[in-house]
């Protein structure tokens, strides 16, 4: 696959504009997809963006491994839903034809819109709860099969399922948003994991793109670090509402 200077300096720019972001706000996915497709198929953009933005899943959960230490009791219950629910987006996004993928995609993305427009509103309603109280066992088996059509979602796509874990965790007895992030984040990275194995022995990624990809946005998220203090995270929240915005309005002229 050969591919010009200029294609390789836009999509590394994108990569890096999505680690960033996903460092301070989220939505790293709506820069790094449509970048991807205007040179490769649908089904390959997604899976070669989630293998580029897996890194980040990862450092995101080693990040908060102290808050994952203390939420343990749990873990196991939605891990496997979201191995297993990855595991059958992924597969869906490879078995079915790419043009039930392509006519979904101005959905997702206004789908995926919407969630980061109402993050604030979901992060405000997240109940405060005694960290000492019980976790009902009826209620975290309800978590768990929310756990598992929102990591079908993310195996498919992936743009916004953060939200929707945060949504979804609240009804935990977890202490506070730092606890609810941690595990968000876990169990980000088992189904962008389990997602990026499938599409790399499917064969589904475009690795002349994806590997300067990955590198950018490692770079990305170190930079969006770094400077998280220094910039206005709601200004970038809504940079990325808006591109989302636009992009959905051009897949659905288009």
């Amino acid at each position: 696959m050969s591919a010009s200077l200029e294609t390789f300096s836009w999509l590394s720019l994108a990569a890096l504009g999505a680690g960033a972001i996903n460092a301070l706000a989220g939505g790293g996915t709506l820069l790094t997809f449509p970048a991807l497709q205007a040179v490769v198929g649908s089904v390959t953009a997604n899976a070669t963006s989630s293998v580029a933005l897996m890194p980040g899943s990862l450092a995101s959960a080693w990040g908060y491994r102290r808050e994952i230490r203390q939420s343990a009791g749990h873990l196991l219950l939605l891990m496997v839903p979201s191995l297993i629910g990855g595991g059958v987006g992924s597969l869906l996004l490879i078995l079915l034809p790419e043009s039930v993928f392509d006519a979904l995609v101005p959905w997702l993305i206004l789908s995926a819109s919407v969630l980061f427009l109402m993050q604030p509103v979901v992060v405000k309603l997240l109940p405060k709860r005694d960290e000492n109280a019980p976790r009902p066992t009826r209620t975290a088996v309800g978590v768990a099969l929310c756990q598992f059509v929102v990591a079908v979602y993310g195996g498919y796509f992936g743009a916004g399922m953060g939200i929707l874990m945060l949504s979804t965790l609240s009804f935990m007895n977890y202490a506070n948003i730092h606890e609810i992030n941690a595990i968000k984040s876990l169990l980000a990275a088992c189904i962008n994991a389990v997602a990026v194995v499938i599409f790399i022995v499917d064969g589904r990624v475009a690795w002349t793109y994806g590997l300067p990809m990955t590198i950018a946005t490692v770079l990305g998220g170190y930079l969006g670090a770094v400077l998280a203090r220094r910039m206005n995270v709601r200004a970038v929240r809504w940079l990325v509402i808006v591109i989302g915005f636009g992009l959905s309005a051009y897949y659905f002229l288009k």
